[in-house]
């Protein structure tokens, strides 16, 4: 899953971590809303005999972030699962420190909560229509007020980031339904962008794809996308919905029949909205929305030919305002290595000069080291190296590539582990269009890197380099 700004989530659909809203109260406040769980806590230590510890791990125990009070069954949930994940870090840690005497008090404290969240989630599962925020749906749906639908919508995004249980809840309580209401009212445009992202966090689980369905909610966003009276902001949010429900880590998009009758309309408005974006974040969402529909159908495939999109894509990474990130480079190379199934797709490659670009992309380097961004590096390795097999079965474009010496920097990818981040799946890409490469050129090789990485079976050319090490090259 790719994590975007505003706490969107493409391509994985992973839980997103359950989070607490910090927010700046008075000591006292807070205390008096989190008394509920403190003392509950203590008293069934007591009741069972069990010492309540005086060490700095009691202290504290429960300091919580204030949020909605001690009426709402929802965030107490929430807040009990937080504290529960603390407990059980806490117990590594002493475990990690062979105080073994502290874990077996801190380990009925956590048992402790461990109960109260089961009572509370039996409590708010048979009132959940009636006591969870659920009345966040009913107050956008009956609402006028644009000063209330903008602030209760707001209030429906944060709960939608505490992760899918919550996504799956809003759902089903009708919150698709009610955000859709406000994309077709003309008073609310303003609260478009802030609708429109709302849905895409909700549709990160099946049932929200489903209502979305059962509502028309991609005629409607192929409305707003394709309507160029509309902002940027909202045509890009609408993008983040459409590369949501077509993620292909969703198994239900196969049954978005609808999508079919409008995804010519959605396919032009998005290739349009890459070529017009005026910033790295619209680019993002409507290229992560197009490298879904690719996947989604090979019609749109064809579509994108025809719309000269090779020539749009490759345009944009060297335009550093559009394209910075390798999240966005992941997308563009995602495209290309669904599209390099087309024969037309080797020509148009060639005249944009794309095989250069391809090559650029096998040498893709984290700039910040995380693991998300190191991550999205080996993607576009990986299917940087995919394209350009598949795209070699054209002579030109073989011919091309060894020219600009891609065979050397495969070869570089295969032997050399730190160049791949040891990744398998890089590996496997190189070998596969390093012997496609070798069929059209074998005189650009060694005979070292002939016999290792060519000749053998793939499997033993994949097993040498998996056990290679760096002083090997």
């Amino acid at each position: 899953m790719m994590a975007l700004p505003g706490g969107r989530h493409l391509d994985s659909i992973t839980l997103p971590g359950q989070r607490l809203h910090l927010m700046q109260v008075d000591s006292v406040q807070r205390w008096m809303e989190d008394l509920k769980l403190m003392t509950e806590c203590e008293c069934m230590c007591v009741l069972q005999a069990k010492p309540i510890s005086l060490e700095e791990d009691a202290q504290g125990d429960l300091i919580l972030a204030g949020g909605p009070g001690p009426g709402d069954p929802l965030q107490l949930l929430l807040k009990r699962g937080w504290v529960i994940s603390t407990e059980l870090r806490r117990i590594g840690q002493k475990l990690a420190q062979d105080r073994w005497a502290r874990v077996h008090s801190m380990s009925v404290r956590l048992t402790c909560h461990a109960r109260s969240m089961v009572s509370e989630y039996s409590a708010v599962s048979r009132n959940s229509s009636k006591e969870m925020g659920q009345a966040l749906v009913r107050k956008i749906d009956a609402s006028d007020n644009i000063y209330t639908t903008e602030s209760t919508t707001g209030n429906l995004f944060s709960l939608t980031q505490e992760g899918a249980p919550l996504c799956r809840i809003i759902a089903k309580e009708g919150g698709v339904v009610a955000l859709f209401k406000i994309c077709r009212q003309d008073t609310f445009r303003c609260l478009y962008p802030q609708a429109l992202r709302t849905l895409a966090s909700i549709c990160c689980v099946e049932e929200g794809v489903h209502q979305l369905e059962k509502v028309d909610g991609v005629l409607c966003l192929a409305d707003i996308l394709t309507d160029d009276s509309h902002s940027e902001a909202t045509r890009a949010e609408a993008a983040a919905v459409v590369a949501q429900v077509t993620s292909p880590h969703l198994p239900v998009t196969q049954h978005l029949s609808s999508f079919m009758e409008s995804m010519e309309e959605i396919v032009t408005a998005l290739i349009k909205l890459c070529q017009e974006a005026s910033s790295g974040e619209v680019f993002l969402l409507a290229s992560a929305a197009l490298a879904n529909i690719t996947f989604f159908d090979t019609m749109a495939c064809e579509m994108l030919l025809q719309l000269n999109a090779i020539r749009v894509l490759l345009e944009a990474c060297s335009d550093k305002q559009r394209v910075d990130t390798p999240y966005t480079r992941d997308q563009i190379v995602t495209i290309l290595a669904n599209m390099s199934v087309l024969e037309q797709c080797a020509s148009d490659i060639i005249q944009e000069n794309g095989v250069q670009l391809i090559m650029g992309m096998l040498s893709e380097k984290p700039r910040s080291g995380t693991p998300a961004e190191v991550a999205a590096c080996e993607r576009v390795q990986q299917k940087a190296a995919v394209t350009l097999a598949r795209l070699s079965r054209d002579p030109d474009v073989a011919r091309e590539a060894v020219r600009l010496s891609c065979m050397s920097r495969l070869i570089e990818l295969c032997r050399s582990p730190s160049e791949r981040n040891s990744s398998d799946a890089v590996l496997v890409a190189c070998l596969a269009a390093l012997r496609r490469l070798a069929g059209v050129c074998p005189e650009g090789l060694q005979d070292s890197d002939f016999q290792q990485l060519v000749q053998p079976r793939l499997v033993d050319s994949f097993l040498l380099c998996s056990n290679m090490e760096e002083s090997f090259v």
